[in-house]
Parts: C-alpha cells; structure tokens; sequence
C-alpha cells in the first residue's frame, strides 16, 4: 500500500522524536552533539489506520514494537540531528508502506512436459556415466 501525503504528515505530526549522542560519525562534535535520533510512534492508540491494518503491522514490525505497542526506529548514520531526523522518517514510511502490502498468493503450475522430458533424459545420461565408471565383471 502506497502512503499518502496527507497520512505521511499525520504519521509524522503524530510520532513523537528524541535526540541522544550517537556512535557514528560527526568528528569532534561526536562526543558534544545528540545526533542520534529515536522515532517513536504509538501503534496500539492510533486511529489513522483500521484494526486490520494495525494487525497486519504488528505481524510484520513485531521486532521493531515494543511491550507498550511502540514502533521504535532509531538513525545514528548522518553527522546531523537534522539529517539522521529525515533518515529516520523516511525509514518509518517505507517500514509501514511494506508491512501493509498484501503479497499476492501464488499459484501452483506444473512443470512442463518438456521440462519433466528433458529432466529424464540428463538422469539417464548421468546414470549411465556413473555405469560406465564401473570395473567389467567378468
């Protein structure tokens, strides 16, 4: 399911961000900056999708939803608070745009008759190269 403008701004104002130092790179403001941002968003309380819908992102999110029914995605990459906010927020679109697409089921064939021949014929000829490995008996 593609996302909305309209809902991308709603998720958006209705997550809730925190800054803390990061790991990662920032030179010598690394030790003085936050530049690690949390994205935390309340799955379990939203109205913004159906029941349906909220199941469907509990399934697929369940590593990333903690015991109060929390999404929580974290960005440490860019040297900036305001660049690590736009990474994680971009991360939270495409988590939530791949958890709510429907896989399609997949439909059976059977494998040709050309294929199941031609199959037949490589395990003869393998069959008989293995015969002919054999010592003659005598």
């Amino acid at each position: 399911m593609k996302l909305t403008d309209r809902l991308k701004k709603q998720l958006e104002e209705s997550a809730r961000f925190s800054a803390s130092r990061s790991g990662g790179p920032g030179g010598q403001n690394v030790n003085k900056v936050n530049t690690q941002v949390e994205l935390r968003f309340w799955l379990a309380g939203t109205t913004l999708f159906t029941e349906e819908e909220k199941a469907r992102l509990f399934e697929k999110l369940k590593n990333k939803i903690n015991s109060e029914g929390e999404i929580i995605l974290t960005s440490q990459e860019g040297r900036s608070q305001l660049e690590n906010r736009e990474i994680v927020i971009q991360k939270f679109f495409e988590a939530i745009e791949m958890a709510l697409r429907v896989q399609r089921k997949r439909i059976k064939t059977a494998p040709s008759q050309a294929s199941v021949r031609e199959r037949l014929e490589i395990k003869k000829i393998n069959a008989q190269r293995k015969q002919m490995r054999k010592p003659p008996e005598l």
